[in-house]
Formats: structure tokens, sequence, C-alpha cells
């Protein structure tokens, strides 16, 4: 009996209760753990490819290897690495992609790789560039343009972070030491969509702040008038995505920070995955609901400069209204012995060649062409969305203009996600509901992609009607992870999916 099996009837209300207890039992913690040695062993395949075909290294080498030799290798690692995404077969994660584009952003870290924010007496090109990304950002998400009638900070400023998960982060912890400040809140709450990033929940467990969670509606987007019900005087900031991750719906953003500003709450727009879309899909006349600070109620934004920005991976802005919020992100102390030190953001040192290229990424394209690179974005997208609309067996969740989440009524959806990945495509699964997703980007508006994506999308979705009883490869495990009652056992597998990456 497998551990599906072994828990699927207990009652998932009394599950966190009995986990400890059921794992502390030696038969059945010695059956969990043959099951995830099992599980980390078939991944050793994808995650450890290069085991036996390259030299390993656990301590340093006595004697150090010349630089052609490593770069030659390197190379070979990129050439076997790049084919997947480059011809683009992933969901997400490389937003641009185009060679004269990756170029150029490597001739800009390579006059820069010695920079450090840290040291701003010393690069103060750095200190230009970020402020400058800032003010970009935020006059793009509506600095100054706040409804006339409302008496609130029009100065929209922020500072730069290593990613969505660090400016999402940083928003959380503001918002928890403003309200410590000024309302004397000492247990914190925030209201957050069920479909906010993980992000969310990783702030709340850092800074302790109560998870308070916001059902969404059958669009899947929060259901904004449960809000009303959910606040209370401990309740620091309200939350909403534009776009959320898993079915790329926007929130009701408009109604829920009405309700934050009239309750004197922070409002966070996490627009992470849509900060670089929405303004110019707005501009080319798409139906673009208000989410950013063109709304009183909404005090923060965060922002991926390196996702649809196409900025170098590793740069995020988060945005505030007013220098006084943003100051409770800072960190300062006054009487170390080693001198005066402060950082806006939870790094110290950090590497300025990552701000010169998002500076110069931003530079580049301008305006014109943002906007040109989302027309085609846009376009591709939809053809994809009416391609998977096409398929019979497969439903669409949500209304999205760039990520398309979709399932099956009738058949294992994970099990098409099987197929597809050995075609080469990346999907993204995603539970509750069970369904996988199709992030598009800029590279795959490259002619005969989103045709090749239906094409295969076709097929497999034929192919697990054929053959109802194939177990699949990675269908198992995401369908024990979406249906297994013991949370724990999940994070388990997941803990030690992270030890396996760590394996040399």
């Amino acid at each position: 009996m497998g551990i599906k099996e072994l828990v699927g009837k207990l009652n998932r209300r009394v599950m966190p209760q009995l986990e400890k207890g059921l794992k502390a039992i030696p038969p059945i913690n010695r059956r969990i753990e043959a099951q995830y040695d099992e599980m980390m062993a078939g991944l050793d395949s994808s995650l450890k490819p290069y085991r036996g075909e390259f030299e390993t290294y656990e301590r340093l080498p006595v004697n150090g290897r010349s630089h052609q030799e490593i770069l030659d290798e390197m190379a070979t690692f990129k050439k076997l690495e790049q084919a997947r995404w480059q011809d683009g077969f992933v969901s997400g994660a490389v937003y641009h992609g185009d060679n004269e584009h990756i170029n150029f952003l490597n001739q800009v870290y390579t006059l820069h790789s010695q920079s450090n924010p840290l040291h701003a007496d010393v690069w103060p090109s750095t200190s230009k560039f970020e402020a400058e990304i800032v003010s970009m950002t935020a006059h793009m998400l509506g600095a100054g343009q706040t409804r006339p009638g409302y008496a609130v900070d029009e100065e929209i400023c922020g500072t730069m972070s290593s990613g969505g998960t660090e400016s999402i982060l940083l928003a959380m912890k503001t918002y928890r030491d403003w309200a410590r400040d000024k309302k004397g809140i000492k247990n914190p709450e925030m209201l957050v969509p069920v479909t906010a990033h993980a992000a969310f929940d990783k702030a709340a467990q850092y800074f302790n702040i109560k998870m308070v969670r916001i059902p969404i509606d059958h669009n899947f987007r929060a259901d904004w008038t449960a809000v009303r019900d959910l606040i209370t005087p401990n309740t620091i900031v309200i939350v909403g995505s534009a776009p959320c991750y898993p079915h790329g719906v926007i929130d009701p953003i408009e109604e829920m920070s009405t309700l934050a500003l009239k309750h004197g709450i922070g409002f966070h727009t996490d627009a992470c995955l849509g900060g670089f879309v929405l303004p110019w899909a707005k501009k080319l006349g798409y139906a673009v609901p208000p989410f950013d600070f063109r709304l009183p109620g909404v005090t923060s934004m965060s922002a991926d400069t390196h996702k649809y920005g196409y900025a170098a991976k590793g740069t995020s802005v988060v945005l505030y209204r007013g220098m006084e919020l943003r100051r409770y992100q800072y960190f300062t102390v006054t009487d170390w012995p080693g001198g005066l030190y402060f950082s806006p953001s939870f790094a110290g040192s950090r590497p300025g060649a990552l701000s010169a290229a998002c500076w110069a990424a931003m530079v580049s394209l301008g305006e014109d062409g943002y906007l040109a690179a989302t027309q085609k974005i846009l376009e591709t997208s939809a053809k994809i969305r009416e391609g998977i609309a096409s398929i019979s067996g497969l439903r669409l969740l949500g209304h999205s203009l760039i990520v398309h989440a979709f399932t099956a009524d009738e058949f294992d959806i994970y099990r098409v996600m099987d197929f597809m990945s050995k075609r080469h495509w990346g999907l993204n699964g995603l539970h509750k509901p069970s369904c996988v997703h199709f992030c598009v980007t800029y590279i795959h508006t490259q002619p005969g992609v989103a045709e090749r994506f239906i094409e295969d999308l076709q097929e497999a979705v034929d192919y697990v009607k054929a053959h109802p009883d194939e177990a699949g490869e990675l269908a198992p495990v995401y369908g024990l992870a979406a249906t297994i009652p013991m949370r724990g056992v999940v994070s388990d597998i997941l803990k030690r999916y992270i030890d396996k990456i760590y394996e040399v």
C-alpha cells in the first residue's frame, strides 16, 4: 500500500494533529521513508545528468584548472541546456531570449562586474541606475496619477530587490513594522487570496504575521465581498495579484484597495508577473482593470524587472506610496564597532552589474520597445489560448492575457503534462484544482512555436485518452501531492528534493 492509499481515508481535519504521531510509528515511518527514497532515486536522471560525464569536485582541486579549460566546459553546459528554452519549450522562465538582447546585457554586466551598491561612494553609477529604474517603473505604474479628490501621498518611491520573492518579503516586513509603530499592533494579520504567490506564506513564516486567506470566486479571482468580514483591528495589509501566478487572472484590486483605504489599512498589489505587461496591454487597447497607483487605496506594489521587463535574472522593484512608509523597509545600525551600517533591502553587498544590466534593458527598449514586445506576446498568447480551447477534453480556468491554466474532467491532466515533457515542453503543474499552465513570453513569439505547442498538446490528449491505465512518470507524484491530506508528507518530499539538488 502506498502513501496515498495509506492515509487517503483519514479525515483531513484531523491530519495536522495525527500526522506527527503517525510518522512516529516505526512501521509507518519506514514505509514512508522507503517511498521517499524511491521517489528521490527517480530524480537522478533529471537533476544530476552530468554525473560521470564531467569532473566532480567534493573538495578544492590540488592544482587549479586553466581558464580556457573551464570556459570550454562552461560552453558545453550552455550548449546542452540552451536548446530547450531557446526554442520556446519552457513555460515562463525565459522572458525575452533574443541573442542580440542577451549579448548586449552580458556586455553591460562585464563592464560593471565589480560594482557593489553597498558602497555608493565608490560606485555612484549604480545608485544612478537603481534610482532611475525605480522612478521609471513607478511612472509606468501610475505615479502621480491618483484619481483626484483623495488626500493621499502622490510621491511613489521604492527600492530594488533580488526578485519578486524579496520584493514581497520586504513589503510585508514594512507593513509589520509600520503597524507596530503607528498602531501598536503586536499580533499582525494580512489578508491574502488563496491564489497569491507562495512568497506571502514565506513572509508570514519569517515575520510572524498571521495569514488570513481570502477565498476566490468561480473565476478564480479573490472574493472581495468576503474581505469585509475578514478585516480585524490586527489587519495590517490586504493583498491582490495582477495577475496571480496559477491562473493568470487579475484580482478585484479596485474594490479591495477601496476597502483598505476606508479602514486605514495598507494594500499591496503583487504585479511581479504583470507589472511590465499590463500597462502596455492597456495602451494597446486590451481590457485591463485598474490595478496600480492610480487607485488611491494602493499603497505598495511589486513588479519584476527580470520577467517582462527583460532584464537579467536577479532584479525586481518594490514601490511605496510615500517615503515615510518606505523607511520602515530600511535596516540601520548606529552603534556597531564596525561603523554606521545601513541597507535598503535584506542583502548587504549586492551585484551592481545586475542593476546596470536592468537599467540598460529598460532604456534600450523604451516605451516603443515594450509596446511592440507586448503586442507580439498577446497575439501569440491569444492563438495559444484558442488552440487549448479547441481541444476536446481540456477546460480553461479563468481568463488571462498571458497565463493559460487548463484541466481535464475525464482524464488525469498530469499525464498530459507527462506526455508534453517527453516532447521537451516544460509546463507547470498546479494544485487546487489539479491543472497545468503555460506562461507565454516573448520567446514564444518565434514562428511556429504556438502551432507546435497546440499540435503536441492535441497529441498528448489523444494519447492519454487512448491509454487510460498507463501510470506515467511524474503524474503519480503530482497526483499524490494534490490529494494526500498529510501536507507534512508533501513538505518532506519537497525538502528531500532540495537535498537532492545539493548532492554532489
